[in-house]
Parts: structure tokens; sequence; C-alpha cells
């Protein structure tokens, strides 16, 4: 009897699990909506330094594509966004050493702009929420 109810409040739990991060639809807009928004922060704030395509400027502005950097700390990201960076970063084994400055952006707006530039040119990155964004700012 033990079993029996161990077993079915396991595959409850797993059907909860897996229903929590279906195709729900309203999910999968809310993020086709993010990277919508997301690429026109990237016009606005980005694509200057980093270019349309997000391979930087060789040895002055480093790489968004295909970037180790980026994809290994998304907090990080989420940081150097908010407050900007200076100093030496090494990206795919080639040091930088400029300033990016923080944006004045929304919780949102950041976000969204790193689900873009996490997903694009190759990237493929966990989804960043406002709420993500907003716990760095504390």
């Amino acid at each position: 009897m033990y079993l029996k109810a161990l077993i079915l409040s396991s595959i409850f739990t797993f059907t909860i699990f897996l229903c929590s991060f279906s195709g729900d639809s309203d999910q999968g807009d809310n993020l086709k909506q993010s990277l919508e928004r997301g690429k026109e922060l990237y016009r606005s704030y980005c694509i200057t330094c980093h270019i349309q395509n997000g391979k930087g400027v060789p040895e002055i502005f480093p790489p968004l594509a295909h970037s180790d950097y980026l994809m290994d700390n998304a907090g990080r990201s989420i940081e150097q966004v908010i407050n900007g960076v200076s100093g030496e970063i090494t990206v795919n084994g080639v040091t930088y050493n400029n300033v990016m400055p923080g944006f004045d952006m929304t919780d949102q707006e950041v976000a969204d702009v790193l689900n873009y530039i996490r997903n694009s040119w190759g990237n493929k990155g966990e989804v960043i929420t406002e709420k993500q964004v907003s716990s760095f700012r504390k």
C-alpha cells in the first residue's frame, strides 16, 4: 500500500512538473514576444559595439555570438547589463579590455535583451525572467 501511494505520488509530482514546462502556448508566446522586444532593444543599445551579427569587433568589443563568457553565467550577464563592466575579460580565449556602460533599462527590458542575445547567432540559453533581473538589483 505504501509503495503504491509513493508511486502514485511520484507520478503526480512528475506530471505537474512536466505541465509547468510543457509547450504552453502562453509561455511560448511570451518568449517569442520577449525575443522580439529584445531584438529592438539590441538595435538601440548594443548593435554599435557588438555589430548586427553579434560578432563584435576583433580585439575591441567581444563577440556575443558563440560567446563562452556570455553563456557561462546568466547572473553575471544580468549584472553587467545593469551596472556595466570595465577591465579585462576573456571571451573565447581572447582578452578584451574596454568599458561597457550599464544601461538604464527596466527589469523586463534587461530580461528581453538578454533573452534575444542568449538565443541568437547559435546561442542557446535558458530564459531570463523579469523576476531574476529584479533579484540582482537588490
